[in-house]
């Protein structure tokens, strides 16, 4: 349809202005939110223990006075995008009360999933930034969006700003707990008749404490970076290793490897990252390789990988959005991707596995067992 040509109708064409718009405005909706978290609004509404009225949000709320009545209008945002909810209210009760919902229970600060710390750095003008450059970059030939900006990589910018650093550190520490729970509990069978598991880039070990604890006849390995091991003792079934997972991996039942938001071979932040979407596929099927060789000669063995698998998930689009979107974080800020089936199909073949399975169990992630 061409408007030149007066094909869209009155309706259509208001339909289609309301599209763009809602496109160009979606930066408000983040903004709106990290405004929220910035001001410690979730962690006051959780504190409160019951529905918190305008009010008394109002008069606990760190802002200058001649502020106040435009609280109204960042909660009524928030409350549709459902970040918060309205309660009605009693006789018993001052009014309306705003409650938290299932997704800001996950921006109170004191809480082991919370994702506060990866939205303030997912937002901080440092990434933000390059976002402006994504134009200009598809032509040239500089390595990325972020580079273009910054004249460094994101690997080595990190390095020497401990605030980045930092915020992604507690990222992936909440989002290494939530993953873990979430598998030990939903998983179980992916584990079962395994004698020994490494957790390739385990960080800290989150994940592998957490599988550790819940099969204690495993022998669980975190292997990863000498220095990032390097102060760290394992316990009972589990136990720290240092290396290259480029130059050799160590023997076991199975090789895990999780997702990592941030990680590259000579800079890792503290815990257990997203692995395989930073890296480009010839990097990826090295790293493979090296997994491969590791489960060598054992019986039952396999590569357990937990990614995103990218699918136009027609009942939850909203997945399919994000999924999509993590591409483009990842094109923009690093040099990986995220995958759909047939390219992960692709790696594993070129690296020489047989057979692999993919099990969507862990929310926008999978879980992909791959056998030799």
């Amino acid at each position: 349809m061409s408007l030149a040509e007066g094909n869209l109708h009155g309706a259509e064409l208001l339909q289609a202005q309301a599209h763009v718009w809602n496109h160009i405005f979606n930066f408000i909706n983040s903004m709106s939110l990290k405004c929220a978290v910035e001001l410690g609004i979730p962690d006051l509404i959780h504190n409160h223990g019951k529905p918190m009225t305008l009010a008394q949000l109002v008069a606990v709320l760190p802002i200058h006075p001649t502020k106040t009545h435009f609280v109204y209008r960042l909660m009524r945002i928030l409350v549709h995008s459902g970040f918060f909810a309205q309660q009605i209210g009693s006789e018993n009760t001052e009014g309306d009360g705003y409650v938290l919902t299932n997704a800001s229970q996950l921006l109170v600060k004191d809480s082991p999933f919370s994702v506060t710390p990866f939205l303030l750095a997912s937002l901080d003008p440092t990434l933000i930034q390059p976002w402006h450059h994504v134009s200009a970059w598809f032509q040239n030939d500089v390595l990325s969006p972020f580079h273009a900006v910054h004249e460094r990589t994101f690997w080595e910018y990190a390095s020497r700003e401990p605030k980045v650093n930092h915020f992604f550190n507690e990222a992936m520490a909440s989002d290494a707990r939530l993953v873990s729970s979430v598998m030990t509990n939903e998983c179980k069978g992916v584990f079962e008749g395994l004698n020994s598991l490494v957790d390739v880039g385990g960080g800290t070990g989150t994940v592998a404490k957490a599988i550790a604890k819940e099969f204690q006849h495993m022998d669980c390995t975190v292997f990863d970076l000498p220095h990032v091991v390097a102060d760290l003792e394992g316990s009972g079934n589990l136990k720290y290793l240092g290396g290259d997972m480029l130059e050799k991996i160590p023997q076991a039942d199975a090789i895990l490897l999780k997702s990592r938001l941030l990680t590259c071979l000579y800079f890792i932040v503290d815990d257990n990252q997203w692995i395989l979407h930073d890296w480009n596929d010839e990097e990826c099927v090295k790293i493979l390789k090296q997994c491969k060789e590791a489960i060598k000669g054992r019986e039952g063995g396999k590569v357990i990988i937990i990614d995103m698998v990218v699918e136009n998930n027609k009942v939850e689009a909203g997945s399919t959005e994000t999924q999509l979107c993590f591409d483009m974080l990842m094109m923009v800020l690093f040099t990986g991707k995220e995958r759909n089936k047939n390219e992960w199909s692709k790696l594993f073949f070129d690296a020489g596995f047989t057979n692999f399975k993919i099990t969507p169990v862990l929310g926008l992630r999978s879980l992909i067992e791959v056998y030799p």
